[in-house]
This record gives structure tokens, sequence and C-alpha cells, in this order.
């Protein structure tokens, strides 16, 4: 088993060529994950291979994310002329006149060492500095640029010193590419951890060269002998500085260990360069956590369910999980058809068909706590009533006037004992905060959070229930009212119209004709005169 995939990868290459399964044939060949070859020659070739060959040559990688390569070898490419021919280019050939340029030397792509035009110190040294680049070490390439620039300038060879500036900038646009996190760190390992309940643990690990990141790896942990945390740590970080052959004399790492290792300093640190550079590999591994959450729950929507349920519970210090929540909101229009809506979410899961509308009996007038009050009160005696089970959480669509009032009526009024939640809106009519306990007290939960978008989920949700009822109700009134004021009028009529048309407006665009094909000729002209006088 390996913990990455980029590992598994590898892995599986390197099984399928040594095993030769019969029914895989994609990776049966010889053809292998790619690599970079610095050829074992007199004027050293750079490119792409698949075939490793021990005759001396330096090989890097391999790389399973060709993106990765590709790029660096275009870096390369742009920064150093290299020869890409097959040529035999011993010093007898070339000193004899074997040879002839090619289209690369005219286009500037090689300068043309098969016929003397470079020395094989001056290709060596840039074969030098591509190996350092092809290590990730390009800080200290930077630096001897920037000095050859500034010398070749001071002594006026401008030429020659445009040159060295674009080199210069290549190198320096390639790391801006990377995550640079300090000039001053080098050959520090950096290793962070996060647990899963109940026996899984995610350990991230970053290797920093030159201040870059040129390692970054996360590994996923099962618990078998109910390690602690720190136990877990110490054992991942001998596995992976043995596995990625890790030279560096300083670990960072988020909490004091008991081991030791020769010649290794460990580091908790407080502040500075170091701090950030571990909340980076902190935030690593919990992207790399939450990621590997989203799929399991993808194959399991009742692991997210129940993850969400715990997190309510932890928030809220509820002492059963919430598996039926409750929300209520009112609407009207200064006091006029004024309704409210409760909605049900079970297992944090919208249950419609437990979904309730209410009309406002016994408030006059726009007063949202006394209809909440009415609102909560019959909805739980009725509950109480007909023996119906409780939710275990109510929620107001609301800040602390909402919960108090709703906190009356559950406790004082009907003696029952309900946790109550609120949630308040900004200014622009968005879920800002949730509000719990009385006095209220806002619950800090992130914005971006699964958690948080279930909270605005809900509270959306009743809005949307409670407005439409409104909106529903203010419609069949004032369609009931237009043709109510029509005297000859009865309900029947009013019904086969309404029925026929659905609207007053198109009972109006309508011809007598139409209305007389539904209620007959003597009562469509009634209408049509009645209407004509709004």
């Amino acid at each position: 088993m390996v913990n990455t995939e980029e590992d598994a990868l590898l892995l599986e290459n390197n099984l399928i060529k040594r095993y030769k399964p019969r029914y895989n044939v994609l990776l049966k060949d010889d053809k292998t994950y790619p690599s970079i070859c610095v050829q074992n020659e007199y004027f050293p070739r750079v490119f792409k291979t698949r075939k490793i060959i021990r005759n001396g040559s330096t090989y890097f990688g391999p790389y399973s994310h060709l993106p990765s390569m590709y790029a660096v070898l275009d870096l390369i490419k742009h920064l150093y002329p290299l020869r890409t021919c097959n040529l035999n280019l011993s010093p007898e050939n070339i000193s004899s006149g074997k040879f002839n340029v090619c289209l690369e030397y005219h286009i500037k792509n090689c300068a043309g060492p098969c016929i003397g035009q470079q020395s094989q110190e001056e290709y060596m040294k840039n074969i030098g500095e591509i190996k350092e680049i092809l290590k990730g070490n390009t800080n200290e390439i930077s630096r001897l640029l920037l000095e050859q620039m500034q010398v070749l300038a001071a002594e006026m060879k401008f030429e020659e010193a445009q040159k060295v500036k674009e080199k210069y900038l290549l190198i320096e646009n390639y790391r801006s590419k990377s995550e640079v996190v300090s000039a001053v760190l080098h050959n520090v390992d950096v290793f962070s951890i996060e647990e899963e309940e109940p026996n899984t643990a995610f350990i991230n690990y970053l290797h920093i060269t030159n201040g870059c990141i040129n390692q970054a790896f996360t590994f996923e942990y099962k618990k078998r002998l109910n390690e602690t945390k720190e136990e877990l740590l110490t054992l991942g970080i001998i596995e992976m500085r043995e596995r990625y052959k890790s030279t560096s004399k300083e670990i960072i790492v988020p909490f004091e260990l008991d081991m030791e290792l020769n010649n290794v300093v460990f580091t908790v640190p407080q502040r500075g360069d170091k701090k950030k550079l571990l909340e980076l590999s902190i935030l690593n591994v919990k992207q790399y956590k939450a990621d590997r959450l989203k799929q399991a729950e993808k194959l399991n929507p009742e692991q997210r369910s129940m993850r969400l349920m715990k997190e309510i519970q932890e928030e809220l210090h509820l002492k059963e999980l919430p598996m039926q929540i409750e929300c209520f909101d009112n609407s009207n229009i200064q006091g006029s058809d004024a309704v409210a809506a409760c909605v049900v979410f079970k297992k944090v899961k919208p249950s419609k068909k437990d979904y309730r509308k209410y009309l406002i009996k016994t408030v006059v007038g726009p007063d949202d706590y006394a209809s909440m009050k009415e609102v909560v009160r019959r909805r739980y005696q009725r509950a109480i009533d007909e023996n119906t089970p409780l939710p275990n959480l109510i929620i107001t669509d609301g800040g602390k006037g909402q919960m108090e009032v709703v906190r009356e009526v559950i406790e004082e009024e009907l003696h029952l004992s309900i946790p109550i939640a609120g949630l308040a809106k900004d200014n622009r009519h968005r879920t800002s905060e949730l509000w719990f306990g009385f006095p209220p007290q806002a619950i800090g939960i992130k914005q971006q959070s699964p958690l948080f978008r279930l909270l605005t989920q809900i509270q959306d949700e009743v809005h949307r229930f409670a407005i439409t009822f409104h909106r529903d109700k203010r419609s069949k009134r004032q369609v009931a009212s237009a043709l109510d004021s029509i005297k000859g009028i009865g309900e029947k009529t009013k019904t086969a119209l309404l029925k026929e048309f659905k609207s007053v407006k198109r009972i109006r665009e309508a011809s007598l004709e139409d209305i007389s094909k539904v209620v007959g000729e003597a009562k469509a002209k009634i209408v049509k005169a009645g209407l004509e006088m709004e």
C-alpha cells in the first residue's frame, strides 16, 4: 500500500513490468514514466528518456506529472544553447572538420560545438548550471548571473550583459511560479499532522531548498495500536525521510516530539518565516483531509450527514445529535396576509412532506414576535397532544429577539427542553451569524465551511417557503376582491371563471364571446361591465 497517487502510479508501473499480468497491457511494454537524462559525453546532451542506462549518465526523475518535466526542459532550452544531434563529438572528430553546422546553429539554439565554435569548458559550465536547476537549486544560479551581469555592465560590455540579463529574468520567472517561502531557508524538512476520527491520520511533508518548496507530499496513516498523534508523527518522519533520502539537518514540527536523530535539530516555530512555512504545511494537510472526505462522502452520503450533525452537536454543545431540525419564519406586508412557515430537516436533509404552513389567526397588525409565538405554540402543543416526535433543535430566522419569544413558549408555557438557535442576516439579507444560548452568543463558523452552507440552506429554504405561501395568499385575496365587487356574480361563477382563465387579468383581456362560453352570455356581460368599471 502506498500513500499518494504519484507513488501509486510509479508502483503500478514497476509491478506491471515485473509480473507482466496477462490482461493488463497498458504498461507491459518497455514504456515507463520519463526522466531527464544528462548524457555522459564529451559534449553532453540533455533530453527526455524512458530508459535508464547505467553508463555514467545522470538522471533526474521519474516524472509522473509530465507538464512539470516539460516546463523544466523548456526553461533549459531558453537558457542554454545545447546540441540536440546524435553526432559523436569527440575532440578528434571536431578537429578534423568532420561535421557541418545544422539549422539549430543558424537559429541560435546551438553554439556550434561540432565545428569548434564553443569550447568544451564553456559547454560543461552550462551543464553544471543545468544540473543545479534540475536539483531545484536556482537561487545560487540567479545570484551568479546577477553578479556576472553587473560586472559586464561595469566593463561597458552591454550586449553580453543583456544576454546574461535575459537568462537571469528567465530563471526568476521560473522561480516565481514556485512557492517561495524564504530566501534564507535551505535544506529544511517540514511536517504537520491532522487526525480524522476514528483511526486515521494525515501527515504532510515539505522539503525546502534555497527558499523554495521542491517536494510536497501528504500521506494517510491508519492507526493500529491506538497510537497518539505524537507517535504517528514520529513514525511518519522516520518513514518519509528514509523514502525520500532526506539529509536535512533541521525539521520543523507543530509540537515537541520525544525523538532524536543524529545531527538533526527539531524546531517548533513561534513566529517568522518558519512559522509561516509550518502554517502552509498545516493548510496542505487540512486540504488533503477535506478532499479525501469529499471523495468518501460521494460514495457514502450518510457519512456527510453524520459529520455535519456531529459538527452542530460540538459547536452548540448539544446533548444529542440534531437528527431533526425545525426552522420558522414569518411573512407579511404591514401586517396584511400574515403567514408563517416551518421547514423540517431530518439528518440535515429537507423533509418536504413535514413542511407546514400557518395562517396567523390571533395577531392584528405587523407584530413578528407575537406571530412567532402563536405559530410555535400551535405546532408544539399539537405535537404534545398527538405524541409526535419533537425536534432536537429549533432555529429561528432571526436574531436574539426571535430566540427569546420562542424560548418563552417552549420553556415557560409548554415546559419543554429543546435547544434554540437563531440565524441573523446582514444588511444584504444574507446569512451572517449563528446565535445560541441564553443570553445568546454568536458562534464562530467559517463562512465557506460545509456547516455554514447547511445553515444558509435552512434559512433560505424557510424564507422561500414562507414568502411563496404569502404571495399565493395575497394573490388569491386580490383576485377574489376584484370579482367580489361585481354585483350579480356568485361563488359558482367566480370559481368557473378562475378555473378557465386562471387570473383576473386574463378574464379582463378575454373577449365577451370567450367568457360567454364559460358562464353564459348574460353573466358574461355583467362580468365585462364590472371589470371595465374598475
